[in-house]
């Protein structure tokens, strides 16, 4: 939020908390003054798929408040290794990635695969430790390039993901859980007659594929010349 404008809000704030519960009393303060969801600070970040030791060496130091809290940041492609890593296509996951590229785009400050397949190996140590659909993922909206334009077309389709696993949970109450949701929300992507996103970016890229062999195959008359 502080360094990209494609979002206006975050659903919470990932944190690392090792002070006593005094600290907890604050977050629940805070909460209540400002009228703040349950759990806006969110402690059980040290649980995800995404955290890494490693993000304090290389997240990047912001600021510091009353010699108690301090704030740091991710660099972008250290950022966007987080999030494929955890590749979920019910939140905005796989749209934070293209906000991300686009505005780096945008500011002449393009993102390589280079530096993204580096800032994966820095943070969890081989590239294969990335989940298969978001190595797909990050491959083809790299060749695609054209990011502005996907990121619209996956906040939707995250959008319609997350109302398909919200009615899942209200007739089947206490199904899912964090073991299972990815693979659930991949079923009820195909009974709703919905292609995957993934399945979505690598037909767009046969199609311009296609489109680019047509350009460049001759015409009849040019074989004649």
């Amino acid at each position: 939020m502080i360094n990209y404008g494609f979002r206006k809000m975050t659903t919470d704030v990932d944190a690392l908390i090792r002070a006593a519960s005094g600290m907890k009393d604050a977050i629940n303060i805070v909460e209540d003054r400002f009228g703040l969801p349950h759990r806006w600070l969110n402690a059980d970040f040290k649980n995800t798929a995404s955290y890494t030791p490693k993000l304090e060496e290389y997240s990047v130091y912001y600021k510091t408040y009353s010699n108690v809290l301090t704030i740091r940041t991710v660099a972008a492609e250290y950022l966007i290794a987080m999030k494929l890593k955890s590749g979920r296509q019910y939140k905005s996951d796989l749209s934070d990635v293209l906000g991300i590229l686009a505005e780096h785009e945008k500011r002449g400050t393009p993102i390589t695969m280079d530096q993204i397949q580096k800032a994966v190996k820095d943070l969890y140590g081989k590239w294969e430790s990335i989940p298969k659909t978001s190595q797909a993922f990050i491959e083809d909206v790299m060749s695609d390039g054209r990011f502005r334009l996907l990121y619209k077309q996956i906040v939707q389709g995250e959008k319609e993901t997350k109302n398909l696993l919200v009615q899942f949970e209200k007739d089947y109450p206490g199904v899912t859980n964090t073991t299972n949701v990815d693979s659930i929300a991949n079923d009820l992507q195909k009974k709703a007659d919905k292609a995957s996103i993934l399945d979505q970016l690598r037909q767009k890229k046969a199609e311009v594929e296609i489109e680019n062999t047509d350009k460049k195959s001759p015409r009849v008359d040019d074989w004649e010349r």
